[in-house]
């Protein structure tokens, strides 16, 4: 079998690549990690190539627009990698009888609810971010062909820039820093995802047409993550807790956007760690 991850200089994609290289994953398989450089995938003729010279069995789309403030004013480049890409992807994908796996987001609920969203919600985005990757999820949807969503949330790991990455920096160089908490959600932890991933693509049947919930277990708000980075870490700076209204953004994001996991674990047999145990893993190694 032969894999071919997008946007693989991203922090899903790194992690896949970590995991894949050992004995554990790759087996027969055989994957090819591309990024703009290797594979323009806003090119649908430059995809199919691709995907007939490799002989590839199955896509995983880790490509996207991730810059949620900066996709207020970045509209087209948002709506060419979140929309147009995994239109282009599900159509070879349809064309070449091959399954296609695309991560989206919590970014697509309006954080009105109270209880965790399960996949059936209706999705009501409120930034350009949220929209575009709505629109990625209905053109997937659309083309009709055998395919797997999976919408995480706050996904952080060693690689790239993140929140986690970016509190370890700020605390080091300040006595106090004001994170908000009343935004309420839950980490996902890069390489968590990652696992779960390569364990669904031996499991997933012709014709599977499925969105899935993933996050690490538990329920926190962005300051609740931040004292617990500097905690594990013993760093002497002080976490204080603001409200979003002190601290605007140009995206508005979902006040509350925990996503209920009970498909995905029942489903594939999954087992997700909680949130805490993650980050350890995670700033062990930072």
């Amino acid at each position: 079998m032969n894999v071919l991850v997008t946007g693989a200089k991203g922090q899903l994609g790194k992690e896949i690549e970590k995991l894949s290289s050992g004995q554990l994953w790759t087996g027969e398989r055989k994957f090819f990690f591309t990024d703009i450089d290797e594979l323009d995938v806003t090119d649908i003729a430059s995809i199919r190539s691709y995907i007939t010279q490799k002989t590839i069995d199955i896509i995983i789309n880790c490509a996207a627009y991730t810059a949620v403030n900066k996709a207020e004013t970045e509209k087209e480049k948002a709506k060419l990698l979140n929309e147009a890409v995994p239109a282009y992807l599900a159509l070879v994908a349809r064309e070449s009888n091959m399954p296609l796996i695309h991560i989206s987001t919590d970014f697509v609920f309006d954080g009105e609810k109270k209880h965790p969203y399960v996949e059936t919600d209706k999705p009501n985005p409120l930034s350009v971010y949220g929209r575009t990757k709505l629109e990625g999820e209905y053109e997937v949807i659309k083309h009709g062909g055998t395919f797997i969503i999976i919408r995480t949330s706050w996904l952080y790991s060693e690689f790239g820039n993140n929140f986690v990455k970016t509190i370890l920096r700020l605390a080091k160089e300040k006595k106090e820093l004001g994170v908000v908490s009343d935004q309420i959600g839950a980490p996902t932890y890069a390489e968590d995802l990652a696992s779960v991933i390569l364990g669904i693509i031996p499991n997933i049947q012709n014709g599977t047409r499925e969105i899935f919930h993933y996050s690490n277990e538990g329920v926190i708000s962005w300051y609740d993550f931040a004292k617990a980075i500097v905690d594990i870490k013993n760093i002497n700076c002080k976490i204080i807790p603001i409200e979003t209204k002190d601290y605007l953004t140009s995206a508005v994001r979902p006040l509350y956007s925990v996503l209920d996991k009970t498909k995905i674990k029942e489903t594939f047999d999954v087992q997700i760690p909680e949130w805490r145990d993650s980050l350890k893993r995670c700033l062990n190694r930072l």
